[in-house]
């Protein structure tokens, strides 16, 4: 089973890569963050005609995350439970024994402001939702945009990326840390060690050619997973077509 997550940076304008990227690569299970669309405009009869079901909560122009899979969705969640907010960040989905969050996590701007207080705020919630989920749930997949880059090896200049920088700061590795301590493991370090191994890179300066990127997009799987991911990697590919996501899909494949 391939499973993946993908921040597509606007749904309307990537569904041509999309369709091709399921058709190519054939994941299936797929997270996608930032659709940007309302409900009623979810392309879920295109979705339909190529061989994939979906369950998503969107909103106008910002954020919207989906779950597009071969088999439909069961006990769907939308949003933090017990969490108020109106931004449109989270969807789960049960596959058989397989349980799925996908996040779109809290930019945050930078340290210091109120957004940033709201990424930890939310992150505080995330950790106390998934903590109640993999007690119903030992198989469980957290996957998503979690704009956190777990350590050096995952940007480009780590002197640049640091503990004072946002997106690398002690406060949201902390948070990320804490949340892996729940027993959940990176798919991506389970089969590759490299520093240098990106998922987003920065449209402005050459960011992709020059490989100025950061590995932000993960998919963390549970200890009753672990002995099950037999690779895991990041699809460079999508990056290099025209109009592409800023953002590549990070993957695991289930034995």
């Amino acid at each position: 089973m391939k499973i993946a997550s993908w921040n597509v940076n606007s749904l309307n304008v990537r569904l041509p890569h999309l369709e091709q990227w399921l058709k190519d690569f054939g994941p299936d299970i797929v997270g996608i963050q930032e659709t940007k669309l309302e409900d009623h405009k979810f392309p879920d009869s295109a979705l339909i005609a190529a061989g994939y079901r979906s369950v998503f909560a969107g909103q106008k122009t910002y954020n919207g995350v989906a779950l597009v899979s071969r088999e439909p969705a069961q006990d769907v969640q939308i949003g933090i439970p017990g969490f108020e907010d109106e931004q449109k960040r989270v969807i789960a989905g049960t596959f058989g024994d397989l349980r799925v969050i996908n996040l779109y996590v809290v930019n945050g701007q930078d340290i210091g402001t109120d957004k940033y207080e709201y990424k930890l705020r939310w992150l505080e919630a995330v950790h106390a939702w998934i903590a109640e989920e993999l007690q119903r749930h030992p198989k469980l997949i957290v996957m998503g945009d979690f704009n956190i880059a777990p350590d050096a090896r995952d940007v480009h200049d780590p002197e640049v990326w640091n503990e004072n920088h946002i997106l690398t700061s002690t406060a949201e590795r902390g948070a990320l840390t804490k949340l892996l301590q729940l027993g959940l493991h990176d798919g991506f370090r389970l089969h590759n060690d490299e520093a240098g191994t990106f998922s987003w890179w920065d449209y402005r300066a050459a960011g992709f050619r020059r490989n100025l990127g950061l590995r932000i997009d993960l998919n963390l799987v549970s200890d009753a997973l672990k002995g099950n991911v037999v690779a895991s990697g990041i699809d460079r590919e999508p990056r290099t077509w025209e109009r592409p996501s800023d953002h590549a899909p990070a993957w695991v494949q289930l034995g």
